[in-house]
């Protein structure tokens, strides 16, 4: 599935890592989870264990690219770089 079909099928779990105080400043998009990217090791096994496609997102999609590559060498199945939360926002 593409990150275009997911979000249609509005079946997914959305993870901000982006850091508290960006949240606070720029805004955020409602019902996602914010695990900032220096957590995402230690909370690895939250993330592992939704079992529906996990899109991570971040200011510009950099920080969520690292995130998913880490936790697709983890085993994570259905991960997603959604990219930058703006552009994300207006996707969805």
């Amino acid at each position: 599935m593409s990150l275009e079909e997911v979000i249609k099928s509005g079946n997914y779990e959305l993870i901000d890592v982006r850091e508290p105080m960006e949240l606070e400043m720029d805004g955020n998009i409602e019902g996602a989870k914010n695990i900032p990217l220096g957590e995402v090791e230690d909370r690895q096994d939250e993330i592992l264990s939704i079992e529906k496609p996990v899109i991570l997102f971040c200011r510009s999609g950099n920080r969520s690219g690292k995130a998913l590559e880490y936790l697709n060498s983890q085993g994570l199945k259905e991960g997603y770089n959604g990219g930058g939360w703006a552009e994300l926002k207006s996707a969805l």
